[in-house]
């Protein structure tokens, strides 16, 4: 039978912060899932109940994002990190943790892995991009948040941008319907996301994580920047998933789950040695031209 998915809020240090859960206490870690920007938990509630057969798994929304309380002034990924340590201490995650984050979740998890070594166990990132100079001007340029406009066509970019990936990666437009109010919850502080992620020099940070760290880089946006990670990664793996997309952790959860545990249950001498990697991952698909199309998530 399926796990059931709850929802419930924990205290942090922003407010409230809202966290959808499934599974309960066992003999595995626990799995925190980290959202992209400007999305919400939401996004991982398949992937919660594959996951939650043998463990509890918690995606909580970041402050400002979903149906969490907003920080007092734009946050960087360090301040984010801090009020994910607050999720652990809130639901009383027993140590240790493990930690899935899906690109601005993916600079975030990291982090948290340096501030709390003593609870967090392993790391997967989906993405670590690896920006230039001219990259990251570029992109707080391209991600500045439009004014509301009274015919509403400052929503049109985000919609293009997720029908744009999603539609590549296998979802119907009904799918993209279906997530794109999640893309907008955020109102007037939805740029904050993108602003601490392009702040952001994941370069710097990731010598500094000493636990196990798998790295997938599915076909979307930014997949030509995690390569880039390889050489200030160790004790890692970077797994190239060029069939896969965007929400593949919705549309292909059962198979994103057994990759997880291959990692997440493999022995702490070889954690990288029983990858079961799903067939159809590795097909390599073309990524659609991004000529005239805004950049989707971060």
């Amino acid at each position: 039978m399926p796990a059931t998915l709850t929802r419930r809020y924990v205290a942090g240090r922003h407010g409230q912060i809202h966290l959808r859960q499934a599974g309960a206490k066992g003999a595995r870690p626990a799995l925190l899932c980290l959202h992209m920007s400007p999305m919400s938990g939401r996004i991982f509630e398949r992937l919660l109940v594959e996951m939650a057969r043998d463990r509890r798994a918690v995606a909580p929304d970041t402050p400002g994002f979903g149906m969490s309380d907003a920080p007092s002034s734009p946050p960087e990924i360090a301040d984010y990190a801090a009020a994910m340590s607050d999720v652990i201490e809130g639901l009383e995650l027993d140590a240790p943790v493990d930690v899935l984050g899906y690109h601005t979740g993916a600079m975030t998890a990291p982090e948290l892995a340096i501030l709390r070594p003593d609870r967090i166990r392993r790391v997967v990132m989906v993405a670590a991009p690896i920006y230039t100079a001219e990259e990251r001007d570029a992109a707080q340029r391209q991600y500045t948040r439009p004014k509301p406009r009274p015919d509403g066509r400052h929503l049109l970019d985000p919609w293009i941008g997720l029908t744009h990936w999603n539609l590549h990666s296998g979802a119907t437009i009904e799918d993209v319907a279906d997530e794109f109010p999640e893309m907008i919850a955020g109102r007037a502080l939805a740029g904050w996301g993108h602003r601490a992620a392009f702040n952001h020099r994941l370069e710097d940070r990731l010598p500094l994580v000493k636990q196990p760290v798998l790295v997938l880089n599915p076909q979307d946006d930014i997949c030509d920047k995690t390569p880039r990670a390889a050489a200030y990664l160790h004790n890692a793996r970077i797994l190239d998933l060029p069939g896969w997309g965007h929400g593949f952790q919705t549309r292909r959860a059962a198979d994103a789950a057994a990759l997880l545990r291959s990692f997440l249950d493999a022995p702490d001498t070889a954690p990288f040695s029983g990858l079961q990697i799903p067939a159809d991952a590795l097909v390599e698909r073309a990524l659609p031209t991004q000529a005239g199309r805004p950049m989707l998530t971060d």
